[in-house]
């Protein structure tokens, strides 16, 4: 009987297993087709027949990508924005910290304001923020683009519920021993913090990856335009030329999942310690 069982657990599983397979390989196989199409030529792609693989395989995509459609400019716009983010990341952090550990006069109704926020869509406040920017004379600037998204309060509520659980105790032995405020955050909550920081990590680096609609709204000039703005912009342009839109849909989508597979155990250490408190 107890075989039995074990019998039907096993089966159980390898039936999972193969379902969960099956589905990721339809998941993927249209980004992997994409993939391989960035290296073929424009009329292997617009044969009548095709083959998943290049018949010749071919980088001219990725040259005239950079060359001629300017994705060089676009690339350091969406780096700088990137790097902005993550130092607006830290600013959330901080701000998560501050609810989660320290009592002032206000911090209940202040946090709820700030909650409040996220049930505000984002194109309600496109238009007060573009006129206030515009009167900073910030507008068609890199900094009229990263200053808007540099805190928000889905982070800063993620962090403050994660830190509301780290022990006081730690923080109260610390302080004892001398430690200022700045080595605590720097030195004890950031290193607990890892998990958490992994999930938003991978979230602030796709938003300011995929940046798309306010580049767009505030930058009309080519220079300050990013790469979700430069494809669909190319994607305009060369209506017909399908390797060079592979290549840039490629290049847009390759470099989120290699961030995913790198932090993925963290992603999955913080569901677990989620989960387990």
């Amino acid at each position: 009987m107890i075989n039995g069982n074990k019998s039907a657990v096993r089966n159980g599983k390898v039936a999972v297993g193969a379902i969960l397979l099956f589905w990721g390989v339809i998941t993927i196989l249209p980004f992997l087709w994409m993939f391989l199409s960035s290296f073929k030529s424009n009329a292997e792609i617009s044969q009548a027949t095709q083959n998943f693989l290049p018949n010749h395989w071919t980088f001219d995509n990725y040259k005239r990508l950079f060359v001629d459609s300017n994705f060089g400019v676009y690339l350091k716009n969406t780096l700088i924005i990137t790097l902005f983010s993550f130092l607006g990341m830290l600013l959330n952090a901080m701000a998560g910290y501050g609810f989660a550990k320290f009592k002032f006069k206000g911090r209940g109704p202040l946090f709820i304001l700030v909650l409040a926020t996220m049930m505000i869509p984002g194109q309600v406040t496109m238009i007060p923020v573009y006129l206030i920017l515009n009167e900073m004379h910030l507008t068609n600037t890199l900094a009229g683009i990263i200053l808007p998204g540099l805190v928000g309060a889905f982070a800063i509520f993620l962090f403050r519920q994660f830190m509301s659980n780290i022990s006081n105790s730690i923080i109260e032995a610390a302080r004892l021993d001398g430690a200022s405020e700045w080595y605590i955050f720097w030195h004890i909550i950031i290193p607990i913090s890892k998990p958490v920081l992994a999930v938003q990590g991978i979230l602030t680096f796709i938003g300011g990856w995929n940046a798309f609609l306010w580049p767009l709204i505030i930058a009309n000039d080519q220079k300050y335009y990013t790469l979700s703005v430069g494809l669909q912009l190319l994607q305009g342009q060369h209506t017909s030329d399908y390797g060079l839109q592979m290549a840039g849909s490629s290049f847009m989508v390759i470099p989120i999942v290699i961030i995913f597979i790198i932090f993925q155990k963290y992603i999955l250490q913080g569901f677990n310690v989620q989960a387990e408190k």
